[in-house]
């Protein structure tokens, strides 16, 4: 589980952004990290709430927290 006090190595602003492109940015950069570095993602599709989380499920990856701020969707995912 992520430490609160643990650094977010890479931020991506995809907002404005239809589904599917959200999730599929986010897998690519994704793709590029490492084992436990962690990723924030900021979108504005409601349906990327379930999108990241079945992403998840599948992938192995963590998805240390969900949030909506504002009709901002934050996602944080930890690399597996």
């Amino acid at each position: 589980m992520l430490n609160v006090d643990q650094a977010v190595d890479l931020e991506i602003d995809l907002k404005g952004m239809s589904c599917p492109l959200p999730l599929l940015k986010a897998k690519q950069a994704l793709s590029r990290m490492q084992s436990g570095q962690v990723i924030r993602v900021y979108a504005t599709d409601p349906g990327s709430v379930r999108d990241f989380a079945s992403f998840a499920k599948i992938s192995g990856h963590v998805l240390v927290a969900s949030e909506e701020e504002q009709g901002v969707y934050i996602h944080t995912l930890q690399h597996k």
